[in-house]
């Protein structure tokens, strides 16, 4: 009964390889492991030269607008332009006050407004109006928010409500950095610093 037993537990392992042989795999044999040709790649990855070919691509656009405080600049990345009318409603939608200064970015099928402040709050806001609408915020180069809308309509609908929101954000932030709490005597850090 024992024996019936046995064969019937080790007849039900059927994932276990019986004719396997116990000898391994020579050098050349065996394979990379997961991930292996990634890290060939970045081998000889110089970060320091990486961090100095970074570019700030909406900083690039904002200064090739080149707007006003409290106006909109323009820049077409294509020759297939937007609208009028849909550059105007986001316009419309969003009133700059003198404290921020935007840049509408067409792209032929869609558009993106960046918005930035002017006292150096470090505030910058992306709105893309795509299929997928969506709104990104940093302020001192912390992402504090991103959401996305069931389309540009719904973006549209609540950009201005967004733009006073994280202006006031932004205005509260910089003044708690510069009530902190310093030694006696000592001033708050530069803002060269953030």
């Amino acid at each position: 009964m024992a024996e019936r037993k046995k064969r019937t537990s080790r007849e039900n392992e059927w994932w276990v390889e019986e004719q396997k042989s116990r000898e391994r795999a020579n050098q050349s044999e065996r394979r990379a492991p997961a991930g292996a040709s990634f890290f060939k790649t970045v081998e000889d990855y110089d970060q320091v030269q990486a961090e100095k070919n970074l570019t700030d691509l909406n900083a690039q656009l904002l200064a090739q607008a080149a707007p006003a405080p409290g106006a909109w600049g323009y820049v077409a990345l294509l020759e297939k332009k937007s609208s009028q009318r849909e550059i105007d409603k986001i316009k419309r939608a969003m009133p700059l006050p003198s404290s921020l200064r935007g840049a509408i970015i067409d792209s032929g099928l869609s558009l993106r407004a960046i918005v930035t402040d002017t006292q150096e709050l470090g505030l910058l806001m992306e709105f893309n109006f795509i299929q997928e609408a969506s709104f990104d915020c940093w302020i001192r180069n912390e992402w504090v928010s991103e959401q996305v809308f069931r389309g540009k309509n719904e973006l549209l609908k609540r950009s201005e409500r967004l733009l006073k929101r994280y202006l006031r954000r932004a205005t509260q932030a910089g003044q708690e950095f510069f009530d902190a709490p310093s030694p006696s005597g000592a001033l708050p850090p530069a803002r060269t610093e953030w």
